[in-house]
């Protein structure tokens, strides 16, 4: 990645990799933002590196040593999205443990909490986890006693969440409460510089696992370059 001389990249940063004006900016702004305690979203379309920033913030911030608790919003059906996110008391509901289960809030006590996917949260829970980020704190399902956590939030999402406020499919509080710092990463076709970059690392890569050398032919890089990319990396 390309840094300004003047300015020391934060270890976690090196290995983002990425060499273009648009990307470095990105990861400028981000290496500035993580040592903060604010909520940072991370925009950008599917195959970016929305992850990947986000786990370069958590280990550049105080909360390093800590937990890093990812969890993908789309991934999770909604009948047990306030399980995973709060966990449960014993006997909560049919085949729940019998010890009860921490649930993702948490794990992430001391550390980072990061919610991929979080425009594909549905509205039943938005309020909830409004509460959780307003307070600090949560309440197991089947519990009355709550939890104070000390956690960081990071998220992301591939969807357009003003248009959502918009539309009412996204609660607004929510929308601020998670955006105090806004991150889009921009995709791969507007930033073409770095596709022989990636080209040439993932060669490296096949290279190493197959005991062989592979090159690029300059055809094969034309190509590469003029492709459009809707998977991005």
């Amino acid at each position: 990645m390309s840094w300004p001389a003047r300015t020391a990249c934060p270890p976690a940063f090196r290995n983002v990799l990425g060499h273009s004006k648009s990307f470095v900016t990105v990861l400028r702004t981000a290496a500035r933002a993580a040592p903060s305690e604010a909520s940072i979203c991370i925009m950008g379309e599917s195959g970016v590196g929305k992850e990947v920033v986000a786990e370069a913030l958590h280990y550049s911030s105080r909360r390093a040593g800590g937990p890093l608790i990812k969890i993908n919003c789309a991934a999770i059906p909604e009948n047990l999205m306030e399980s995973e996110l709060f966990g449960y008391e014993k006997g909560a509901f049919t085949g729940a443990k019998a010890t009860g289960n921490p649930g993702k809030f948490e794990l992430a006590n001391g550390g980072t909490l990061f919610l991929d996917e979080i425009g594909e949260m549905p509205m039943s829970m938005q309020v909830k986890l409004l509460r959780a980020l307003q307070e600090h704190e949560i309440t197991r399902v089947g519990a009355t006693r709550t939890i104070k956590l000390d956690f960081r939030l990071i998220t992301a999402t591939n969807r357009d969440l003003e248009a959502m406020v918009e539309e009412g499919t996204f609660r607004e509080d929510l929308y601020y409460r998670i955006n105090v710092i806004a991150l889009t990463i921009p995709p791969l076709r507007e930033r073409r510089e770095d596709i022989n970059v990636y080209a040439s690392l993932f060669l490296e890569e096949l290279g190493r696992q197959y005991g062989r050398t592979y090159r690029l032919s300059a055809e094969a890089l034309d190509l590469l370059n003029r492709y459009y990319w809707p998977g991005n990396v």
